[in-house]
């Protein structure tokens, strides 16, 4: 398979803003932030145990609520930019859930929000896995390579993908080990960066 054009990216904090949602859905049942909402681990921020966390970002993911998620930033505008005035095409590699209704879910609202002819591809892991083995079908692809968690984006840039980091609260104090991987604050930054190269 050629990969000449296809742009491999993450969904939840690149594509859309799943940390919104789940704090709404969160309310909505009750529970209350108790630290500083730049904090990525969700147990800190509800001052809770890992496996209570854990299995509530699993309802979270295989709920209704994941049909739904808004885009993050400007994301769709810039993703629909780079697809028909440049011909990219995107596969999502998304740690969301093994359920197939969840997975359903979240291609229903990817194609509501990007359009129907975006994502060529949809890979999805169980929530919260690690997703080495999946990048290793792109191994030396070259592709570019979007996340936001450093670990994730490390793996690929080890892979001979060109990792591109979507900056958060939770990556600002990020160093990377590898000065090849570009932080930026949006979509625009992407683009241009896309465009540019």
């Amino acid at each position: 398979m050629k990969y000449d054009n296809v742009i491999l990216t993450d969904c939840d904090g690149v594509l859309m803003n799943w940390e919104y949602a789940f704090t709404v859905w969160m309310k909505q049942r009750g529970y209350t932030l108790k630290t500083d909402v730049s904090d990525y681990d969700m147990g800190l921020r509800y001052d809770m145990s890992p496996n209570s966390i854990r299995t509530l970002i699993k309802l979270f993911n295989q709920s209704a609520a994941i049909g739904f998620l808004p885009p993050h930033r400007d994301a769709m505008y810039y993703v629909d930019l780079l697809h028909r005035k440049h011909g990219y095409v995107f596969h999502m590699i998304t740690s969301l859930s093994k359920d197939i209704n969840a997975q359903n879910l979240r291609i229903q609202n990817t194609k509501k929000l990007f359009g129907e002819t975006a994502f060529e591809r949809f890979l999805f892991l169980d929530t919260g896995a690690d997703k080495t083995e999946v990048l290793a079908n792109y191994k030396d692809s070259g592709c570019y390579w979007i996340e936001d968690i450093p670990t994730n984006v490390e793996i690929g840039q080890k892979m001979g993908l060109e990792g591109i980091m979507m900056e958060h609260g939770h990556n600002m104090d990020y160093l990377s080990h590898d000065e090849d991987i570009p932080i930026f604050k949006n979509w625009e930054e992407i683009y241009n960066h896309i465009i540019g190269d």
